[in-house]
């Protein structure tokens, strides 16, 4: 059997995604999980690793198992086994070929900023606390040139594996909820760091420090010249989009 899971973390205690010698993962936290339950090893396989400190709400993983069990099963034993900062939302079944990193179609990240004088002791693991006023409508000028198909060069990690620096951009925007600042982010894939890279630029932008022209700056392809990386705490993967009818936040196929 190979089974899909939609799986959701606090990623504040776990060193990212991919298992690593001597520290606690989120793969290596599912797969000692996945080997008491099917009494063998098995790999977890994601649609997308995330850094140390980064959430997720919407991660996609898959596994194969010499088992079958049923889905409910599946989940509920999954989520007796896990700690509490990592559950399980939904479990299919899928075909044995189906690999969730390269049948992905599209994914969404949210980065949020607490936007306020005083530190929030409910956001200050899930958001960026930035005490000054941030000027909103200066970030969407800047997150707009964002859209489209680039080169990312300019807000890629030094470390990035990628093969090519080119990534196709469907949705940048910002909203502001209360004292959130909200950015969203949906493109086919992405850089390592280039969501926090993006608002790091924003929130220069945001914050009257000095004037970016972001058009410019992905037409520079320089990383120096854009700002700093923002902090990983902000950051949530909230969705992977598979086709139209599969969506990561709206809980998978039920195991009902």
């Amino acid at each position: 059997m190979h089974y899909r899971l939609i799986i959701e973390y606090d990623g504040s205690d776990f060193h990212g995604w991919q298992v690593q010698s001597g520290a606690r993962t989120v793969q290596g936290t599912l797969e000692d999980a996945l080997a008491r339950l099917l009494g063998h090893p098995a790999r977890a396989a994601a649609a997308g690793r995330t850094d140390a400190g980064v959430h997720a709400s919407g991660q996609v993983v898959c596994f194969h198992s010499q088992r079958e069990l049923p889905l409910a099963t599946v989940r509920r034993a999954l989520n007796a086994l896990t700690p509490q900062d990592l559950a399980i939302r939904a479990v299919d079944a899928v075909p044995d070929d189906f690999d969730p990193r390269r049948a992905a179609r599209r994914r969404r990240y949210v980065y949020r900023i607490w936007n306020r004088p005083e530190l929030s002791p409910f956001w200050r693991r899930y958001a960026w606390h930035i005490p000054w006023t941030l000027d909103l409508e200066a970030m969407r000028r800047g997150a707009a040139p964002i859209v489209g198909e680039h080169d990312f060069t300019s807000f890629r990690a030094s470390g990035c594996d990628a093969l090519h620096p080119v990534r196709r951009v469907l949705r940048s925007d910002l909203e502001r909820r209360g004292a959130l600042v909200i950015y969203s982010i949906e493109a086919t894939a992405f850089l390592r760091h280039m969501v926090r890279n993006i608002i790091g630029t924003l929130v220069e932008l945001g914050s009257g420090r000095r004037s970016i022209d972001v058009a410019r700056l992905l037409a520079a392809r320089d990383r120096m010249l854009a700002a700093a990386t923002a902090p990983a705490h902000g950051l949530c993967l909230e969705e992977i989009c598979y086709d139209e009818r599969e969506r990561s936040d709206e809980g998978g196929t039920s195991d009902a």
